[in-house]
């Protein structure tokens, strides 16, 4: 009987000593600081373990033939794949020369001329930070703060900025996070690609709003919208803001900013916050006079916290009171119309008539009221959709809480159109211009001469018949309503 033994006829797993595996195809041995690159049996590369151009050129010259991918021979070589990447790069601009060069910047080598050295203190002594000195002379800050070490120059330590104590009311917005009694600058930058200073008093809770601060530039995109801002700030939507809303700070982006690139999105044809992923917001900062403009999520934390006070319809009564007041004695037509607002979002909302789509959407129906040169007085939202016949009674009382007892005349369309609104409207103390909805016949092109006002008067007690009311008095209001006809008229042709 032969016994055997169970260890020996185990198949020895593990690699050799010296043996790494690139992939499937592709391995190197190492042995006796020597290094040989086999693909599929053939021997691509040797050399030296300390030559660092031969074994750059050996992971190069695997990735580029494709016997092995930048993941499989960094791992396998020990390095970083962006340091494969950067192999790459140097060997296409160079050549075999460029894979010689040792990373960092060459040792003992001075980044700067000695004939610079002189110009260096001179602006050092003038106050200039190593930040300014970097930027005049085109290197990194890293590079000035070794040169001034070799030159036996330290650094002072920055001095702290210091803030006027006074006293102030308790209900400054500038200070709502803190109970304090310090006053805060409108700024302490004096770049304006760089607000530091403004960032680190809002997270301080110091700064309740960046202050703009404008640099002087060449060919700035999209700041032709500035000229809107006189009009803006005469309108009073600031104001009433901070009337109404108060303050969003502490914070960079307060109040007084949102709203602005919230109106200035309009001008700009941004119609979503979500447009904003589409600029660059460093170009459209400089317009808004910060380093750059708010984000997307930003900004709608921003309306979100808005939205939540719940105060958008004292806000709207505020404009509409300080626009009242601007047209005094000219304020002697409304018009209302209503708009369709199509709605994208997750809940659901009663389909109406999209005219511009013609379909039915899921949206909602917003009712303006605007004075005679077009410019809007307030916006009504109606609840599920509702037509202007139930929602003008509403609006009109809104209106006259407005204007008080004075008589206007309200402009509407057909969508108006009804006998029991009629009486409602001049009951309010109202008049109203609107035209009819339905069949009528048609006036002929000769309605101006004298044979057509003949024919138009002969036609009218039939057109225009008189709806009396059960009292049957001459005088009763209802008399004064159009009623429609009872026969119909055939137009002529």
């Amino acid at each position: 009987m032969v016994y055997y033994n169970s260890q020996q006829i185990l198949f020895e797993l593990s690699n050799p000593t010296g043996m790494q595996v690139i992939n499937d195809r592709c391995l190197f041995r190492t042995q006796d600081d020597h290094r040989v690159v086999i693909v599929s049996g053939i021997i691509l590369a040797q050399y030296a373990v300390g030559d660092r151009m031969a074994e750059a050129h050996a992971m190069v010259s695997l990735v580029e033939q494709g016997w092995a991918d930048q993941n499989d021979v960094a791992r396998a070589f020990g390095y970083a794949a962006r340091t494969v990447r950067r192999q790459q790069r140097r060997f296409e601009d160079g050549g075999l020369a460029a894979l010689g060069q040792g990373n960092g910047y060459p040792r003992g080598r001075a980044r700067l001329a000695t004939s610079r050295l002189q110009w260096v203190q001179e602006l050092r002594s003038q106050g200039h930070s190593n930040r300014e000195l970097a930027r005049r002379l085109g290197v990194s800050p890293k590079a000035i703060r070794k040169l001034l070490r070799r030159l036996g120059c330290k650094d002072t330590a920055p001095v702290q900025p210091e803030l006027a104590l006074n006293a102030v009311g308790p209900g400054d917005p500038n200070l709502s996070a803190f109970c304090g009694t310090a006053v805060v600058p409108a700024t302490l930058d004096t770049d304006p690609s760089d607000r530091w200073n403004d960032r680190l008093m809002a997270y301080l809770g110091l700064l309740d709003d960046a202050a703009p601060l404008f640099g002087s530039r060449t060919g700035v995109t999209r700041a032709g919208v500035l000229l809107a801002l006189p009009p803006l700030i005469h309108s009073g939507v600031f104001e009433c803001a901070q009337t109404i809303y108060g303050s969003l700070g502490p914070s960079f982006y307060g109040l007084r900013t949102s709203l602005l690139t919230l109106l200035l999105m309009a001008l700009w044809r941004i119609k979503r916050p979500e447009g904003l992923k589409e600029h660059c917001p460093q170009e459209l900062g400089r317009v808004l006079g910060l380093d750059r403009a708010p984000e997307v999520k930003t900004l709608r934390r921003k309306l979100a916290r808005l939205a939540a006070a719940g105060r958008a319809a004292q806000f709207g009564r505020a404009l509409a009171q300080q626009r009242v007041a601007l047209r005094g004695a000219t304020l002697g037509f409304l018009y209302v119309d209503g708009h369709v607002r199509v709605y994208h979002g997750q809940h659901r909302l009663p389909k109406a008539h999209v005219a511009q789509m013609r379909l039915s959407m899921p949206a909602t129906s917003d009712y303006w009221v605007n004075d005679p040169a077009g410019d809007p007085l307030f916006v009504v939202t109606a609840e599920a959709n509702a037509g202007m016949v139930k929602m003008l009674p509403g609006i009109l009382e809104q209106v006259r809480a407005l204007i008080g007892e004075r008589r206007l005349t309200v402009v509407f369309d057909r969508g108006g159109f009804s006998p029991k609104l009629f009486q409602k409207i001049i009951d309010s103390g109202f008049d109203f211009l609107t035209y009819r909805k339905g069949r009528f016949p048609r006036i002929p092109a000769n309605v101006s001469t004298p044979a057509g006002r003949a024919w138009r008067d002969e036609r009218r007690p039939i057109f225009w018949r008189t709806r009396r009311c059960a009292c049957s008095k001459a005088s009763c209001a209802c008399a004064r309503l159009p009623a429609w006809p009872r026969t119909a008229i055939k137009p002529r042709s």
